[in-house]
């Protein structure tokens, strides 16, 4: 059995498949299907005006005068169901529900158990859309509005197609909420202050990031291992050794909360500018939001000196 929670905030559904395994999903609307429909459209139809005009060829070539308009219509029938019904199939099934328009928008056709799809999903879902949605052969623009309706309506933005298969499209491009940011040490506050941060690049920043926020769960010997070959790197980048008795961690701690410090001071001073430029556009209470504070008991924090971000505008 699958269930679907919503998240606090809106950011998206949690999925929790047949396996208990929970699924972090951001469900695909109206605006981001239309433009992936679009592209789509706009291959299907050259490819079903390069597939008839090349059948029509080679009949004529073949029968010449026998080449009546029975078998155009013929040719029409079968050109159309290769496009509309053959070429969705085969791709969303090859691609695990990505066809070339839901690639380019970032997204892809799961089951409703958030697993990938299978060739009877992709097959139900191309008759549907041939039948009552795109292009909609039986009572258009009737089942067009029906269609669209039921996508507005649906609470995962579900179409008829979807309905029929069991399936939803998903975003494979989720925005990534604000993380776990370094708080600043008081003992280390007025040493950081001094340092020059030139050489230290944004990815070691970001490789120094991503360990503190998950150093609780990294187990010994490598915790220390990591700290340590991270130190050592940072230390040869701004040209100051770890100060004696200090942790590795809190020293990296340190650095990385002096360096987003004074990162959130050029972004003041900058929006100080525009402020006086052109009022109303400087936005100076988005750097003036409380950061991180020191934890030292741990109680919050996933790592000593590594807390949550709250209150930043998303």
């Amino acid at each position: 059995m699958t269930v679907v929670a919503p998240i606090a905030g809106g950011r998206g559904e949690q999925l929790v498949n047949g396996e208990a395994v929970e699924v972090d999903v951001r469900n695909a609307r109206v605006g981001s299907r239309g433009l992936a429909l679009l592209l789509d459209m706009v291959v299907q139809v050259l490819l079903g005006i390069v597939l008839f005009l090349l059948t029509g060829a080679v009949s004529s070539a073949l029968l010449g005068a026998a080449a009546d308009d029975a078998l155009i219509d013929a040719l029409a029938t079968v050109s159309v169901l290769l496009v509309f019904v053959g070429y969705p199939t085969i791709v969303e099934t090859v691609t695990n529900g990505r066809s070339l328009g839901k690639r380019a928008m970032g997204l892809r056709v799961v089951r409703e158990d958030g697993g990938p799809i299978r060739v009877r999903h992709a097959l139900v879902r191309s008759l549907i859309g041939l039948a009552v949605e795109w292009p909609g052969l039986l009572f258009p623009p009737f089942t067009w509005a029906v269609a669209l309706t039921t996508m507005l309506f649906s609470p995962q933005g579900r179409r008829l197609g979807d309905l029929a298969a069991g399936t939803f499209v998903i975003h494979e491009r989720s925005p990534a909420p604000w993380g776990w940011v370094p708080a600043m040490p008081p003992q280390l506050a007025g040493w950081a202050q001094t340092l020059d941060l030139t050489n230290l690049d944004d990815d070691l920043a970001l490789a120094v990031r991503h360990y503190l926020a998950r150093a609780a769960e990294i187990r010994q010997p490598m915790n220390a291992r990591f700290a340590q070959s991270l130190s050592g790197e940072v230390s040869e980048r701004i040209a100051r050794p770890v100060p004696p008795g200090v942790p590795p961690w809190m020293f990296l701690s340190a650095v990385l909360a002096e360096r987003r410090r004074r990162a959130a001071d050029r972004v003041h001073a900058g929006r100080a500018l525009t402020q006086r430029i052109w009022p109303g556009f400087g936005r100076l209470e988005w750097t003036r939001a409380a950061g991180p504070t020191w934890d030292p008991a741990g109680t919050n924090p996933p790592l000593l000196g590594v807390v949550k971000e709250e209150g930043r505008p998303s």
